[in-house]
């Protein structure tokens, strides 16, 4: 495992730098509270440990039971 340490509207660059397939921002911090943007095709599946773990207990198809929408971070807020 991979340990980084970042600020606010800092990024991690996930793959090639020239061509990344990704990128993970800290948007902001509030106490305990961290909000993370990721930016990253649609084609790559972005879950949180808990729904990924009720994807794979459920067997279902991945996203399946999923419910929701993606909507786009928005700055500091």
């Amino acid at each position: 495992m991979l340990v980084i340490t970042r600020r606010e509207n800092e990024e991690v660059v996930i793959g090639d730098p020239a061509s990344p397939i990704g990128v993970v921002r800290i948007v902001s911090i509030k106490g305990d509270r961290v909000r993370v943007a990721f930016d990253f095709p649609r084609t790559v599946q972005v879950h949180r440990r808990e729904v990924a773990d009720q994807i794979v207990s459920s067997g279902a198809e991945e996203g399946a039971n999923v419910i929701g929408s993606i909507r786009p971070a928005t700055e500091g807020g």
